[in-house]
């Protein structure tokens, strides 16, 4: 059920005789309703943590209701389904990895560096978020809406269309003759490289770390 908060009815003062000190009462704590916006991101918080959990089946939203302590229909006054939900485990997903991809391009000059470095926060930010994980590789999602992973594929079809532009500036740096090529050809490489380090991770109960000796195979890659 929602929380509610407790209101304490007012305490009478006592009928007391001269010089007696008035009573204090000692009121329940109050439980405090969430403020507009906080019970979403709870929804979020608690369903990202669910995901958490290795070989965790498809999550119902009466699962999700029972662990947040609340009822179904409570949830559907900040969701109106349960797609809406997953939508906003990829915005966050899709903010959280191009705020740092940008600012990756605004300091680093060399385009092969650059591409490292997105590969390398892309596999960073999914080691920390388990949850967001299985959301990015598609585990999450395979009995939900087919738009959210259509929303997922569009996200690592512009991670692979930032990494072209990096490398396309970075075989540009080498002088080579054919440095569009070169650039697709890298780039695919490096998504499919990152995508299968997070299977792995998801699949493994999060146990291989995605990016257990990843410097030394970036080197390889973007070399």
């Amino acid at each position: 059920m929602e929380d509610q908060s407790a209101h304490a009815d007012p305490v009478a003062p006592a009928a007391v005789s001269e010089p007696a000190t008035p009573a204090v009462a000692t009121a329940a704590p109050a439980r405090k309703r969430p403020r507009p916006g906080e019970r979403r991101v709870q929804i979020l918080q608690t369903l990202a943590r669910m995901l958490e959990q290795p070989g965790a089946e498809r999550i119902t939203t009466a699962a999700l209701a029972a662990k947040l302590e609340v009822s179904e229909a409570a949830l559907y006054r900040h969701f109106a389904s349960k797609a809406q939900m997953f939508e906003g485990l990829i915005e966050f997903i899709e903010s959280s990895v191009f705020t740092l991809v940008n600012q990756i391009a605004e300091r680093e000059p060399s385009g092969a560096a650059q591409a490292q470095r997105i590969v390398a926060v892309l596999l960073q930010f999914g080691e920390k978020n388990p949850g967001m994980t299985r959301v990015m590789v598609g585990d999450a999602l395979v009995f939900e809406h087919e738009r959210l992973a259509a929303r997922m594929n569009q996200f690592f079809d512009r991670l692979e269309s930032l990494l072209r532009q990096s490398l396309r500036a970075a075989a540009d740096e080498r002088g080579s003759t054919t440095p569009t090529v070169d650039a697709n050809a890298i780039a695919s490489a490096l998504v499919a490289f990152a995508v299968g380090r997070l299977h792995r991770y998801a699949r493994s109960g999060f146990r291989r770390s995605p990016t257990e000796l990843l410097e030394p195979a970036l080197q390889r890659l973007v070399a």
